[in-house]
């Protein structure tokens, strides 16, 4: 199968034209007219999941390997590293970030993985009633998140209505309209801004609010796949964060 025809079918259910001005989704390696043997789906790349990964492939991933320009390639930064493997071993990269976080990812989180449901979504941001103290809403999303800590802000005891954008979304506060607000990657200053709004927040980190992109997409190509007799091979990113609780051991 040609690159071109998969990347139609992908434009078709989360068109690429959707993503933000910042973005870089879309082919990222290879050519349109290029044929490939094996395809993966990824959140992500990194250097030890290429390496593993078969000649001739097709990569999608959520994140996109390259955001801006490069002026040099010298294989000593992560983005080149990858590169590098990527094109000795003819591996294509296709990413599709904003423009399925819009269609498809934040709703598939918050309603199949948290099991909220939404009143109402903007492009980024899906708003649910809850109705549930704060500590029980905290265990809800360690427990469908499999979150080994949490970094929270409290303003509220009790929770009536929430908002949520997966992955990294404090730019946005001035668009929450809510008694707390859950993303990932929350700063100092972010949690300061919000304690002055009188909004609670719960960091539930960019990876593991976002690794269910694979699943997700696994579940949209389903018909695709089986109709081109093609098969998804589902790999997993490694987090390059670690957490240390006391009592466990460092490996």
């Amino acid at each position: 199968m040609k690159i071109k025809d998969i990347y139609e079918f992908l434009n078709s259910i989360s068109p690429f034209e959707l993503q933000e001005k910042w973005d870089n989704s879309g082919l990222l390696v290879g050519s349109f007219e290029d044929e490939f043997e094996n395809l993966y789906i990824s959140m992500d790349l990194d250097l030890t999941l290429v390496q593993t990964l078969k000649p001739n492939s097709l990569v999608i991933t959520h994140h996109p390997l390259i955001f801006s320009g490069l002026k040099r390639i010298n294989y000593d930064t992560y983005s080149t590293k990858i590169l590098k493997e990527l094109i000795k071993k003819n591996i294509s990269l296709i990413s599709m970030h904003t423009n399925i976080d819009k269609t498809h990812l934040n709703r598939f989180v918050v309603e199949d993985i948290l099991e909220f449901k939404i009143v109402n979504q903007n492009e980024f941001i899906a708003n649910c009633e809850v109705n549930m103290s704060f500590e029980n809403l905290l265990k809800h999303l360690n427990k469908k998140l499999n979150l080994k800590n949490i970094k929270f802000v409290k303003t509220k005891d009790y929770i009536k209505n929430i908002a949520i954008c997966t992955g990294s979304a404090m730019s946005l506060i001035d668009e929450v309209k809510a008694d707390c607000f859950i993303t990932g990657d929350i700063k100092y200053h972010d949690a300061m801004e919000a304690k002055a709004r009188d909004l609670s927040l719960i960091d539930i980190r960019h990876y593991e609010s976002e690794n269910s992109f694979n699943l997700l997409l696994e579940y949209l190509l389903d018909e695709y796949l089986k109709k081109n007799k093609l098969k998804a091979i589902i790999t997993a990113s490694k987090n390059p964060f670690e957490f240390f609780i006391e009592g466990e051991n460092i490996e």
